[in-house]
């Protein structure tokens, strides 16, 4: 079974003057999309990832230029600051999200009714008020919403 499901990644309360945006691809060989700048509130991004039954352990594999790291680990990247492209920051930061917790009765629930997503919310800053990097909590876990990416 392959499947493609749309996700919502929501980066709460980011830091100002401060560019973010999706990797894709990998290494040295990525680009930056859906850069964005926090002017008021969250920062939304919405792309897709490929979804498959491959893995041995019969858990989700996910694959396609946006998800990163060996199947049994797989993570998605924002890049902030220079990673980003922005050029007068003093911020140079990747924030990686972990697909662990994504289920297949998730994904079948995302992906049964046209229109859908499957959205989580990460924290825009650390506890120093600085952008968020490293590996992310979620502030939800993730869960299917309205609004297809």
């Amino acid at each position: 079974m392959i499947t493609e499901l749309s996700v919502r990644i929501i980066l709460v309360d980011p830091p100002a003057d401060v560019d973010f945006g999706v990797q894709h691809g990998r290494g040295a060989k990525y680009e930056t999309l859906q850069v964005q700048k926090r002017t008021r509130g969250d920062i939304v991004f919405n792309f897709s990832l490929t979804v498959n039954d491959s893995r041995k352990d019969g858990l989700p594999n996910f694959t396609g230029p946006f998800a990163q790291g060996p199947p049994d680990g797989r993570f998605l990247y924002l890049d902030v600051g220079t990673y980003a492209g922005q050029k007068d920051t003093p911020w140079s930061r990747r924030i990686k999200i972990p697909l662990k917790d994504i289920t297949w009765p998730l994904v079948k629930k995302a992906t049964a009714t046209a229109g859908l997503a499957l959205a989580a919310k990460i924290p825009g800053r650390g506890r120093d008020g600085s952008p968020s990097c490293a590996t992310v909590k979620l502030v939800e876990a993730w869960q299917v919403v309205k609004g297809k990416a």
